[in-house]
This record gives structure tokens, C-alpha cells and sequence, in this order.
């Protein structure tokens, strides 16, 4: 028994420094703020359509079993 409360005592502690870590960061730390500006090129935001060679369409493969 004394082994599980020094093992769950540990746990404990480590969580509770987990926590306090935590609590630090959230009080202390503060972001930055700004505007952020990404570029995105135009072929990715309107794509040119494939060119129509001319030729049928790939049929299902339901299609074909019937012919």
C-alpha cells in the first residue's frame, strides 16, 4: 500500500505542475496581435477547365457489362 500512495502522490504532483505550468502561460503569455495578409495565386482559386478533346467519355463499368 505505502508503494501506491507514493506512486499516486508522484502523479499527482506531476499533474499538479502540469497545471500550474499551464495556468502561467495562459496569465503571462499574450499574443501578438496583427493582420496577416497571404497571397493565393489565381490558379488555385479559379482553375482553368480541362480541354475538351473531343473524345466520349469513359463509360461506368455497369455500362460496358451490358453492351
Amino acid at each position: 500500500m505505502p508503494t501506491l500512495f507514493r506512486f499516486l502522490t508522484t502523479i499527482l504532483f506531476l499533474v499538479g505542475l502540469f497545471y500550474a505550468a499551464m495556468f502561467a502561460l495562459v496569465w503571462y503569455v499574450k499574443p501578438k496581435e496583427g493582420e496577416i495578409t497571404v497571397r493565393i495565386p489565381v490558379e488555385k482559386v479559379n482553375p482553368k477547365p480541362a480541354p475538351d478533346n473531343g473524345a466520349d467519355p469513359v463509360k461506368p463499368a455497369g455500362d460496358q457489362a451490358k453492351q
